[in-house]
């Protein structure tokens, strides 16, 4: 079965969904609930110290084919994930906000 995820509301959908998260859950179990690259750099993070999220190797968007595939998943600290995806709201970021360079 390949989702079809072109749309925001797809998405919600397919996240939504049933066997998304159950695939979701058996993924965190065998990932022991710990961010993969932040085990890959020596650091333990998990469910404890942060959110985990269920990242797709190969992008959903571009390869709906590998939505359930279990070895195109992997588990993710919010930090990382946001990194991956060059969000601005990971903590290795320092973003410069507009005034923070004034004092009054």
């Amino acid at each position: 079965m390949i989702p079809n995820v072109k749309t925001r509301t797809d998405r919600a959908r397919f996240y939504g969904s049933t066997v998304w998260r159950n695939l979701r859950k058996s993924i965190l179990e065998r990932d022991n609930y710990e961010c993969q690259w932040c085990k890959a750099e020596g650091k333990l993070t998990t469910q404890y110290d942060s959110v985990l999220e269920v990242d797709h190797i190969k992008e959903l968007e571009q390869y709906p084919e590998l939505a359930y595939e279990p070895s195109n998943l992997r588990t993710l600290c919010k930090d990382c994930h946001n990194k991956r995806h060059d969000r601005m709201n990971y903590r290795g970021n320092e973003r410069k906000r507009k005034w923070d360079d004034e004092w009054w």
